[in-house]
């Protein structure tokens, strides 16, 4: 059985997929965010302000889920350009300095919205 999280506090689903899902186990599976307001405008054209808002994004669905970045045990990177990791970790580790999760990042060669990058992530109850 699965349960479906949606918030509007982060931007809709901009195709056939659910902001998050809550599987067996109580583990929440977080769709790939981009940098998009809760109203759909792209949050800026640089590295840092896009993994901003990438973070915030992942934060409101799991406040959503009742969850906190606390609770995440898993993140996918997938970047534009790896070339910009140093400026996107240094964002990310502002969010996720505390608990650090688990990660792979790799260099995709195109995102959705031609964003510069895109986070999925994995948390637990």
């Amino acid at each position: 059985m699965k349960e479906i999280i949606r918030t509007d506090n982060a931007p809709q689903p901009i195709g056939p997929y659910s902001q998050a899902v809550i599987g067996e186990g109580k583990m929440l599976f977080i769709s790939g965010q981009i940098p998009l307001t809760p109203e759909g405008s792209l949050a800026g054209d640089d590295i840092t302000s896009q993994t901003k808002q990438v973070c915030e994004n992942i934060k409101a669905v799991l406040a959503e889920a009742g969850l906190t970045l606390n609770n995440v045990v898993k993140t996918t990177v997938m970047m534009k350009d790896i070339t910009t990791f140093a400026d996107m970790n240094a964002i990310y580790n502002e969010y996720f300095g505390e608990s650090k999760p688990a990660r792979a990042a790799f260099e995709a060669v195109r995102l959705p919205k031609d964003v510069l990058l895109m986070i999925d992530a994995i948390a637990v109850f």
